[in-house]
C-alpha cells in the first residue's frame, strides 16, 4: 500500500511540476550520456530528473547563480547512473552544494608520531556518507569536454558505493551478481593498471582511479557513461560488471 501511495504522489509531482520542453532539450544538448539514450529511456530519465529536483535541495554558494536550465542539467547528470535502478538508490541524503569552481576544504590528519597536520587540496567534487554532495559548477559544465570525465556521475557513484558502508569500490550488488567475480575483476584490473603505470605506460583511464578502490569504481563509472566504447575496449571485464550493476548498455 505504501508503495502505491508513493507512486501516486510521484505521479502527482511529475504532473504538477513537469520539466519544460525547452529546458529538457537544453539538458539533452549538454549531457552526452542522456543524448545517446533511446526515446523511452529519455522519457524515464526526464521523470527521474523531475523527482530528483523535487526531493533534493540544490544549494548554490559563494555567488553561484543557477537558473532552471542549470538545475535541470544537474539533475539529468545525477540521474544517469540510476536510470534503471530508481531514485530510491539516492535515499538517505538531501542536498547538493554547488561552488563556483574547485573548492579547498581544510583537512586534519594525525601522523604515526601523533602530530596533527592540516592539508588544503582543491577538489572538483566530494560526497559525504549521509551528508551532501559537493560540486564545482565549473567542473559540472566541463562534463564530456575531457573524454571520460563527469564529476556529477563520479560523486553519485560514490553515493551508490556508500550504501553498504564506507566507499570501498564495492556497492551493494544485485541478487544475481557474483561478489567473487566483481572482486576478482576490479582487483585484477587495478593491479594491471598499477603495473602499467609503474612501467611508464599510458593508462586508458584517468590515473586518479588508482588512488583507491573507491576512486577506481567512481572513475570507471564516469567512463562507462561518458566514453563506454573506450572502457569496453581496454577494460572489457570491468565494463561487463558495470553493465550488470547499472543495468545499462551505453555502448
Amino acid at each position: 500500500m505504501f508503495k502505491l501511495i508513493r507512486n501516486w504522489r510521484e505521479r502527482r509531482v511529475v504532473a504538477q511540476h513537469p520539466i519544460a520542453e525547452d529546458l529538457w532539450r537544453k539538458a539533452l544538448q549538454r549531457c552526452a550520456p542522456a543524448r545517446r539514450l533511446g526515446a523511452s529511456d529519455q522519457a524515464t530519465l526526464r521523470v527521474l530528473a523531475t523527482l530528483f529536483l523535487h526531493r533534493k535541495s540544490i544549494e548554490p554558494v559563494e555567488g553561484v547563480e543557477l537558473d532552471d536550465a542549470d538545475r535541470v542539467l544537474l539533475a539529468t547528470h545525477a540521474c544517469i547512473p540510476i536510470l534503471k535502478l530508481g531514485l530510491d538508490w539516492y535515499d538517505g541524503w538531501h542536498s547538493i552544494v554547488v561552488y563556483p569552481d574547485a573548492f579547498v576544504p581544510r583537512r586534519t590528519h594525525t601522523d604515526a608520531a601523533g602530530v596533527e597536520h592540516q592539508t588544503r587540496t582543491a577538489m572538483a567534487g566530494e560526497a559525504w556518507g549521509r551528508g551532501p554532495v559537493i560540486l564545482s559548477w565549473a567542473d559540472v559544465l566541463d562534463a564530456g569536454r575531457k573524454p571520460g570525465h563527469n564529476v556529477v556521475v563520479h560523486e553519485m557513484a560514490h553515493k551508490l558505493d556508500m550504501l553498504n558502508g564506507d566507499a570501498n569500490g564495492f556497492p551493494p550488488l544485485h541478487r544475481r551478481m557474483d561478489r567473487r567475480a566483481w572482486s576478482a575483476t576490479f582487483t585484477g584490473a587495478w593491479d594491471r593498471l598499477r603495473d602499467d603505470r609503474s612501467n611508464g605506460l599510458a593508462l586508458p583511464i584517468d590515473p586518479y582511479a588508482l588512488e583507491s578502490p573507491a576512486e577506481f569504481f567512481a572513475v570507471t563509472s564516469e567512463q562507462f557513461f561518458e566514453t563506454p566504447a573506450v572502457l569496453r575496449q581496454h577494460l572489457s571485464e570491468v565494463y561487463r560488471q558495470l553493465e550488470l550493476f547499472y543495468r545499462q548498455h551505453p555502448y
